[in-house]
């Protein structure tokens, strides 16, 4: 690295923030692709799914307002999370290289702690279609993430530079 890269707490901090507009993008593709599931697969997707298992005594009180939000906030903190641990690794990744991210975080999520903790049953157990729109999503969160920290190491070099502040009063 040299003196110009983003130290490890920007890059945490780019990573999350570059995982919230991937997690936008692959919530947008979830919405779309659901939609072209046959019926009988349109049941709630894994994000649901997980809200739901994690929290069956929270999710008996709640509305189903209140679940959906539940399920948005969590699946937008882990976007987060794991874009800054992405972030932490590489800010300045291609977007070949953040759509194998995508890929391995739906790997290592589906095939192994999540069925891993007893959550939901491992992705070999899901319709095939449903495990292709999970990993094509997966997919698409990298490539956005990946093509977000760039664009915010790059601001950070020109807009956000160290400067006069020529418009302040005085």
């Amino acid at each position: 690295m040299t003196k110009d890269d983003p130290k490890l707490g920007s890059r945490l901090l780019i990573g999350a923030i570059a995982g919230i507009v991937g997690t936008m993008a692959m919530t947008s593709a979830m919405h779309r692709l659901h939609k072209k599931l046959p019926p009988r697969e349109r049941y709630p997707l894994t994000p649901r799914e997980i809200v739901d298992q994690v929290g069956a005594e929270l999710r008996a009180e709640l509305d189903s307002g209140q679940a959906k939000d539940v399920t948005t906030a969590a699946h937008f903190a882990y976007g987060a999370a794991t874009g800054a641990l992405l972030g932490a690794a590489n800010v300045m990744m291609g977007p070949v290289t953040g759509g194998l991210a995508g890929m391995s975080v739906w790997l290592g999520s589906y095939m192994g702690w999540i069925p891993g903790a007893g959550i939901l049953k491992p992705a070999t157990r899901h319709p095939a279609r449903r495990n292709l729109l999970m990993i094509g999503v997966h997919v698409v969160w990298g490539v956005t993430t990946a093509r977000a920290m760039r664009e915010l190491v790059e601001a950070r070099a020109t807009m956000m530079r160290d400067g006069p502040d020529k418009d302040a009063p005085g």
